[in-house]
């Protein structure tokens, strides 16, 4: 995400009360926002929105004070070339985010037990977003329950499964890398590209 679209989402780069967590507005170490992936990979960021806005409640994974991990309901929102999270005020995955800003969110994966379309989650570091102005446009535009918490997700690492028999193909994205598509089955043979043995998911 450039400086110039940062400012127009509220972010103000190294302020803490702009968009980020820390010290670096919660920019850099390998993450990167929702434009991003968009720009370098289209078609495979377009089938990952789509996917999740096939429902509108997601999981989310955060971690406990403790380090143990916890799954929470959420309503995930694609807009303004960002992926937003918008979280209940003070609620404990709110909590979980403030202490520790990683988190992972999986799509709904539907109805059934067979894998009719795809399988998506993604990875990151959720940023607080505490600009009134960006807040603000946001609620206007999806009118969630206030008071509330809005994080923008930089992402560290986008995934989706689908099925290619007699393959399940992993397709896996991560920011300065190229997309990555992995072929396994489920007979415990060796995945088909040997390159893919690089991967632990």
């Amino acid at each position: 995400m450039t400086s110039d679209s940062a400012h127009r989402n509220g972010c103000r780069d190294g302020q803490e009360n702009g968009c980020g967590n820390g010290p670096d507005g919660g920019r850099g170490n390998g993450a990167a926002g929702w434009a991003a992936v968009e720009a370098a990979v289209p078609e495979f960021a377009a089938a990952v929105r789509a996917r999740f806005g096939a429902y509108r409640h997601h999981v989310l994974a955060t971690l406990r004070k403790d380090g143990a991990p916890r799954l929470s309901g959420l309503e995930a929102d694609f807009r303004y070339g960002e992926l937003w999270l918008g979280v209940m005020i003070d609620s404990r995955k709110a909590l979980d985010l403030r202490r520790d800003p990683r988190f992972a969110l999986h799509a709904n994966p539907g109805g059934g037990t067979d894998l009719a379309d795809s399988d998506v989650r993604v990875a990151g570091r959720a940023v607080e977003v505490t600009d009134p102005g960006p807040k603000a446009r946001y609620a206007a535009a999806v009118k969630p329950p206030e008071p509330f918490h809005l994080y923008r997700a930089l992402l560290t690492e986008v995934v989706r499964t689908s099925t290619e028999p007699p393959f399940i193909k992993l397709e896996i994205w991560r920011p300065g890398r190229p997309l990555r598509t992995i072929r396994r089955t489920s007979d415990g043979a060796p995945p088909k590209y040997p390159e893919a043995l690089e991967e632990r998911e």
